[in-house]
């Protein structure tokens, strides 16, 4: 499986899974504490190589219930644990964890690196297509739109990075004005983002 690379940062990298194609799957390692950690990951060639070169494995980290991947598979084979959902924290990690959604068959957190001032999110924000309506760089969940998930505006600081498990993440100031404007219009813009929705399928 031939993944594209994205996210590349001096302390990590992402990659997109090519199917299924509309969901632009991503997955996260990155360096931080005394390993590599790696969030919603999905294997693929050349993933496992990339990653060493950065340090020893240091966890898996899933933050959507329903986001198994292949979490499971590749802590077995780094020999370390997986933590999923992991609402009280990772231990032995410098994130910060958010509870974004606890709700019957959505369970999700993320993850808040103030060293690096990076906020890594499952499905709660996506830049993939079927995320965004018209004009927007980052998109709330289409099933989160109503109540969009206010956890991600409880940081303390701005994010410079917004990493997605859907799509490459947002770099730079953009990062911090994407965020606050999918949340903030997240309900009102449902309108444009079921206009741009159907146009897309025509």
């Amino acid at each position: 499986m031939t993944v594209a690379w994205c996210d590349e940062l001096p302390f990590g990298f992402g990659w997109i899974v090519p199917e299924p194609r509309v969901m632009q799957r991503a997955s996260h390692a990155l360096v931080a504490g005394d390993g590599v950690w790696l969030v919603d990951p999905v294997d693929a060639e050349g993933v496992e190589e990339r990653m060493r070169a950065l340090g020893k494995p240091a966890g898996v980290i899933q933050l959507l219930d329903r986001h198994d991947r292949d979490c499971k598979s590749l802590a077995e084979r780094f020999g370390v644990a997986v933590f999923r959902v992991p609402f009280e924290g990772v231990s032995g990690s410098p994130f910060e964890v958010l509870r974004v959604v606890d709700r019957f068959r959505w369970r999700e957190a993320a993850l808040w690196w103030p060293q690096e001032a990076v906020l890594v999110c499952a499905d709660a924000v996506g830049t993939a297509p079927y995320f965004r309506g018209p004009g927007e760089l980052l998109g709330v969940h289409p099933l989160l739109r109503l109540t969009p998930p206010r956890p991600l505006r409880t940081m303390g600081s701005d994010p410079r990075h917004v990493l997605c498990g859907h799509g490459p993440g947002i770099h730079g100031e953009e990062a911090a004005l994407a965020l606050e404007e999918a949340l903030a219009t997240a309900r009102s813009g449902i309108p444009r983002y079921l206009t741009g929705l159907v146009r897309g399928r025509r």
